[in-house]
């Protein structure tokens, strides 16, 4: 990959997709600030690399001025910022006359006001550089999801944002996203289900998907990655990814 030397902001980067997409650009030379909303796992994935090459920034990215704050620091530190990967992500599942409407209220904020405040904080640099977003989404903003109705709109809104802004950023800034299906991180630990009940819907992800398994991080974060690369993907903008071992097949 041709991101050596180049830099990246990357949120939900403490860990499961955001850890491995990170330590990818990191391994190719890149220079990389890593946001998320918790120091400790931050600060995990950047010791494993020298100061020069990473930042951990605590953020906020539902909250505008705390993700505009990100921007800033990383452009202080770096200087530059040749793309954006929209990784972080909240979901609660449940059914909708269940929901804690605090819990609405944070998915939109975490899904999809969050990737909007961090690009049009990040936009002049962006356009400077002829940069690249990527936004990581979900198949369930593609499919029909019952009890889980609430992150599914979230994502498919981000969906949505992500091909207007293609058409509305080109011809200086592409705007693409990778839609993963079941992959196994920590999100599963914080869906704010009862323990059988995540059990009960891993096992029906997996059964659901056609290569019968769930999905590794680093697997989504080489398509990510191809995507940030200028080198293979300069030409291609507006795209919906699906990388989800053929559940939406």
């Amino acid at each position: 990959m041709s991101l050596d030397g180049k830099t990246f902001l990357v949120t939900g980067a403490g860990s499961g997709i955001g850890r491995a997409v990170a330590r990818r650009l990191l391994d190719s030379g890149a220079r990389v600030t890593l946001v998320g909303r918790r120091q400790d796992p931050l600060k995990e994935t950047a010791g494993l690399y020298t100061d020069a090459y990473v930042l951990a920034q605590p953020a906020d990215i539902s909250r505008p001025a705390e993700a505009e704050d990100a921007v800033r620091t990383a452009l202080d530190r770096f200087g530059s910022l040749d793309g954006l990967v929209n990784n972080a992500g909240l979901a609660r599942f449940g059914p909708l006359a269940e929901a804690d409407p605090h819990d609405l209220d944070a998915m939109l904020g975490v899904n999809l006001l969050g990737p909007a405040h961090l690009i049009r904080a990040a936009l002049p640099a962006l356009r400077a550089g002829s940069g690249s977003v990527v936004n990581v989404t979900s198949v369930g903003g593609a499919l029909a999801m019952p009890n889980r109705a609430m992150y599914g709109a979230s994502k498919a809104a981000l969906n949505s944002l992500t091909r207007s802004l293609a058409r509305e950023l080109a011809p200086l800034v592409r705007v693409n996203a990778v839609l993963p299906g079941p992959v196994d991180t920590p999100m599963y630990d914080d869906l704010g289900l009862a323990p059988e009940k995540v059990e009960n819907l891993r096992k029906d992800m997996v059964e659901s998907t056609p290569l019968g398994r769930f999905g590794k991080p680093e697997e989504i974060a080489a398509w990510v990655c191809h995507l940030l690369d200028p080198e293979v993907s300069a030409w291609v903008t507006g795209a919906l990814i699906p990388v989800d071992g053929g559940r939406t097949s």
